[in-house]
C-alpha cells in the first residue's frame, strides 16, 4: 500500500492532537546541528558532526539536515571551499537527493509524470556525481556510500549495483543500520526485489549483529512493507500470523528491547516500527513496551502508510497501553 493510499479499518478518531515527530523537536541533541543548518554556519555544522561518537548517529544526522529546505546554498558554499573534505559534498549531495526526491513525490511510478522524472533524475545525477568523487577519495567513508544507496534506487540501477554499493560499505561498516534499511528499500518487489530478498536480509544482517544493535529494526521493517503492499486489512491479516508475530517478538528482544541497548538517533524509527507492526497486527500487549518507551514521540516513516495516522496512533496507543 503506498503512503497516498487510503487505509481503513475500525479505529474509532480520538482528537487531532499527535505524537511530536520532527526529529529536531524529537531528539533534543539535534538541536545544535538545526541552529547551525538555519544559520547557514559552516563551521558549527561541521563542529557538531565532529563531535558525534558512530557512525550510526553521523548518517543519521546526514539524512534529517537534508530535509531542512533552502540549505542547499551554503552546502554548496561549503563544499567549493574545502575541496577535499568529504562532509559537505556528502551533505550536499544528500540535500539533492532529497529535492530530487520531493519531486519524484512518494507515490508509486505510474503516477508520476514524465517531467517529475526527468527533473528527478537530474537531481540525482548532481548528487551522484559528487559521490562518486568522494567515495574515491574516501572509500571507507560511510555516509557518501549510503546516499549512493539512494541514487542507485531512484536511478534505476539495478539490485546487482545497489547490493554492489552496500558491499563497499559493509566492509568497512558491517552493522551500519541506516545503509541497511536502504538496502532493505531496494529489496522489496516495489523496487524489482522479492519479498524472499527481504526478509532474508534483514534476517542475515540481525543474526549477524551483535545483541543490542539496530539490525533487528530490519525484521519490523521488512514485515511492514510485506504487510502494507496492498491494503490495510490485508495488513492485519499478514501480522496477525502468529509466525510473524514470534519473528518481530525476536527481533524486537535482539534490539530494542535488548539489555546492551543503549539510544541513539535510530530508537524512535526503531520502537516505531515495532509499536506499528504488533499494533497491525493485533498484538496489543506486545505493542505496550514500544508505545511506553515512545511517550510522545514518534517516527512518521511507516506511521505515514495509514491515512489519518495520527488518529490510528492514538487508538492503538490507548489499546496497548489498557493491557499493561
Amino acid at each position: 500500500m503506498s503512503k497516498s493510499s487510503k487505509g481503513d479499518g475500525d479505529g474509532r478518531p480520538v482528537g487531532s492532537h499527535g505524537p511530536v515527530t520532527d526529529p529536531f523537536d524529537a531528539l533534543p541533541e539535534l538541536a545544535p546541528l538545526r541552529t547551525a543548518a538555519l544559520a547557514a554556519d559552516w563551521t558549527a555544522t561541521d563542529a557538531f558532526f565532529a563531535a558525534l561518537d558512530s557512525v550510526d548517529k553521523v548518517s543519521f544526522a546526514v539524512g534529517v539536515l537534508a530535509d531542512i529546505e533552502g540549505t542547499e546554498g551554503y552546502l554548496e558554499r561549503a563544499a567549493a571551499e574545502l575541496p577535499g573534505e568529504p562532509l559537505p559534498r556528502t551533505l550536499l549531495a544528500e540535500r539533492y537527493i532529497r529535492i530530487g526526491w520531493g519531486i519524484r513525490s512518494r507515490a508509486r511510478a505510474q503516477h508520476v509524470s514524465r517531467e517529475q522524472f526527468d527533473q528527478f533524475h537530474a537531481w540525482l545525477r548532481k548528487a551522484e556525481h559528487l559521490l562518486i568523487e568522494v567515495c574515491a577519495e574516501h572509500p571507507s567513508y560511510a555516509p557518501a556510500w549510503t546516499a549512493r544507496l539512494l541514487t542507485a534506487r531512484g536511478l534505476e540501477l539495478g539490485q546487482s549495483e545497489a547490493r554492489r554499493r552496500y558491499d563497499r560499505l559493509a566492509a568497512h561498516h558491517p552493522h551500519q543500520f541506516r545503509g541497511q534499511s536502504q538496502l532493505l528499500q531496494q529489496l522489496c518487489p516495489k523496487w524489482s526485489g522479492s519479498w524472499e530478498a527481504a526478509h532474508s536480509f534483514a534476517q542475515e544482517c540481525t543474526q549477524a549483529a551483535p545483541g543490542g544493535s539496530h539490525a533487528g529494526i530490519l525484521v519490523a521493517e521488512a514485515h511492514l512493507e510485506h504487510g502494507l503492499d496492498e491494503t490495510l486489512s490485508k495488513a492485519n491479516q499478514y501480522l496477525r500470523d502468529v509466525s510473524v508475530r514470534d519473528d518481530l517478538r525476536s527481533a524486537a528482544e535482539a534490539s530494542v528491547l535488548h539489555p546492551d541497548y543503549r539510544r541513539d538517533f535510530h530508537w524512535i524509527v526503531g520502537h516505531s516500527a515495532f509499536a506499528l507492526a504488533f499494533s497491525i497486527g493485533g498484538h496489543a500487549k506486545d505493542a505496550a513496551r514500544h508505545f511506553a518507551a515512545l511517550g510522545d514521540t514518534a517516527s512518521e516513516s511507516y506511521w505515514e502508510y495509514l491515512h489519518n495516522w495520527k488518529t490510528w496512533f492514538a487508538n492503538y496507543r490507548a489499546a496497548a497501553l489498557a493491557t499493561v
